[in-house]
């Protein structure tokens, strides 16, 4: 297989931010953020960080002020650990991909229902 290098950043950048999200920052905004995914660009220089919330949409607004606040010490820490010479900026993405699942299966459900 031939994977890109922004995609192997990304994956890189998703197991540091998720070690720091753990042991290094203490906003208890975030403590129930899971991350789901990362996209990179071609040049580096930008990430969006696709995360989830344990609690469902309800700890949305918080999970993001929270990691909003924290992108900088975030990406600073990130830079160290991955010895990138141009560290991306980061954007915390919500993933509502998981609700729409749900919403989708309740509907085919319906819809097998009213047969």
């Amino acid at each position: 297989m031939d994977y890109k290098r922004s995609d192997r950043v990304g994956d890189l950048l998703l197991e540091v931010i998720s070690q720091l999200l753990v042991k290094e920052v203490s906003d208890p905004r975030i403590g129930a953020v899971t991350l789901t995914g990362a996209d990179v660009s071609q040049d580096l220089r930008h990430a969006k960080i696709y995360f989830n919330v344990l609690t469902g949409s309800a700890g949305k607004a918080d999970a993001v002020a929270g990691l909003k606040s924290a992108a900088g010490f975030i990406r600073g820490r990130a830079g160290k650990a991955l010895k990138l010479r141009v560290v991306p900026t980061l954007e915390f993405v919500y993933d509502d991909s998981e609700e729409r699942a749900r919403r989708i299966d309740n509907l085919l459900k319906q819809t097998k229902d009213n047969q």
